[in-house]
């Protein structure tokens, strides 16, 4: 199976694409690239090597774990399962436990029959590609298997690894304090909350409830066919309606595995995952903790954002679309926060990776902490008009070096001046490329969308 790992694991229809043996054999392989298989059969039985698998709310969630955890506990490691619990949760029990590794079953914001695996290693970082192609040369080739002492066992500990994530959720905006208690930061604040049937619907309410807020729940009651069903981020209709007729502050939305999320202000307009990260690092650098007065983003990232930081002070840096190149530039960079205009942001102070929960605790705390309303603090990062044209059946890898069609941009760029943009990105999984464009109105994004999409349609046509 050539390219396994996508962009986000391994992931597909499940109990077609991804299967019981194919979990158990990514198991068995895991164990292999990012344990450490030394040590004598009495240090295997203390448990020495230990994995961590937690998953969304999916049916296939089920017999997926159990081959993951056979697979593993084969292979020599004790297995602890911590359930259902949010992608985040395991990225940071993977570090705060200081096990060998950590995996997720969660296909995020598809749709219920799909599911996925991806794996944190020590620490709760991402696998670099190079891992993951080791993962995949090993998979389903024999070897010498532990036996005896030598394998794992499967212990289930749900309660604990989702308390102590809570624990550490509320911390963030809520330190205890000396005399153990702990203060309410999000008091009087009211708003509602859509878990998309999730990873999250025990955890985020629980979370916010516990740092003070007054918390409206919907789509909270997975019952393992209706994750991300016309809920969450993908469907915020519903929590726009509840945001009003409420008359809540503000609202937020997860994914099915709720690393990311987007907010709903007062009168149900939407606030995408620019303006969050706008919010945050404006006040990461009042309170001097934004590392370089700098914004990790992606190319997909409004120019209204970077225009508005820069009147503010704060500089960005650019990656490729996907949190991992994310993660990897604030790494390099020794930056404090960046994200993803779908509402993925990662917050490094607290998080290895984008964490919806958290982003709903600090911008909640924002709100409050600024005695703004979410709308306000929105309106200082406004967005350019954009258009998104999918052109496809064309030769994608031919787009950076057709003259035709990079004269054609280089027109565009020209007339549409500092107030404007064009991006052309190949697909990384269609034949298909996708032209972006951005600038003062919506007529001019649509007109040069057009113009731009039917040059490439005809100069790279297959």
């Amino acid at each position: 199976m050539p390219n396994m790992f996508g962009t986000d694991g391994v992931r597909g229809l499940a109990n077609r694409d991804l299967t019981a043996r194919l979990a158990l054999d990514l198991g068995d392989a895991a164990v292999r690239v990012l344990g450490d298989s030394s040590g004598t059969e009495e240090e295997h039985r203390e448990g020495r090597r230990r994995a961590l698998i937690g998953r969304d709310t999916r049916v296939s969630g089920d017999f997926l774990a159990s081959a993951l955890a056979a697979g593993m506990s084969a292979g020599g490691f004790d297995v602890i399962d911590a359930g259902i619990i949010p992608t985040p949760g395991v990225a940071y029990l993977t570090s705060e436990l200081n096990v060998e590794m950590g995996a997720v079953i969660s296909a995020s914001h598809n749709p219920m029959p799909d599911n996925g695996i991806k794996f944190f290693a020590k620490g709760g970082f991402k696998l670099p590609d190079k891992k993951e192609d080791e993962i995949e040369a090993v998979l389903g080739k024999d070897w010498d298997r532990p036996t005896g002492a030598g394998v794992g066992r499967i212990s289930h500990d749900i309660s604990t690894a989702t308390n102590m994530y809570i624990d550490h959720l509320v911390s963030a905006i809520a330190p205890i304090a000396p005399d153990k208690t702990q203060p309410k930061p999000l008091k009087g604040l009211k708003l509602v909350m859509d878990c998309a049937n999730g990873a999250t619907s025990v955890v985020a309410p629980e979370a916010l409830r516990r740092a003070g807020a007054e918390v409206l729940v919907i789509n909270a009651s997975p019952d393992g066919y209706n994750i991300n069903k016309k809920a969450g981020s993908t469907h915020p209709e519903q929590l726009q309606a509840m945001v009003k007729a409420s008359g809540a502050a503000m609202g937020v939305a997860f994914d099915g595995d709720a690393d990311r999320c987007l907010a709903v202000d007062e009168d149900g307009n939407m606030v995408n995952g620019d303006q969050e990260m706008g919010i945050l690092a404006r006040a990461k650098k009042r309170e001097g903790k934004l590392k370089h007065d700098t914004l990790v983003v992606t190319v997909m990232s409004n120019l209204g954002l970077k225009l508005a930081l820069k009147d503010m002070g704060i500089a960005t840096v650019q990656t490729n679309v996907g949190d991992r190149y994310v993660l990897e530039e604030m790494l390099k960079g020794d930056y404090s926060i960046g994200g993803e205009q779908s509402g993925h942001v990662i917050n490094r102070e607290f998080a290895t990776t984008g964490d919806g929960t958290l982003t709903a605790l600090t911008l909640c705390n924002e709100v409050v902490k600024s005695g703004k309303s979410l709308k306000q603090l929105a309106a200082d990062f406004p967005q350019l008009p954009q258009q998104l044209i999918n052109v496809p059946k064309v030769d994608k890898k031919a787009a950076p070096t057709n003259a035709k069609v990079q004269d054609a941009v280089a027109r565009e760029e020209k007339l549409l001046g500092t107030t404007g943009r064009v991006l052309l990105r190949p697909s990384g999984t269609e034949p298909l490329v996708r032209v972006m464009v951005e600038a003062e109105t919506q007529q001019q994004a649509d007109e040069v969308c057009q113009r731009l999409a039917a040059v490439v349609a005809e100069e790279l046509a297959i």
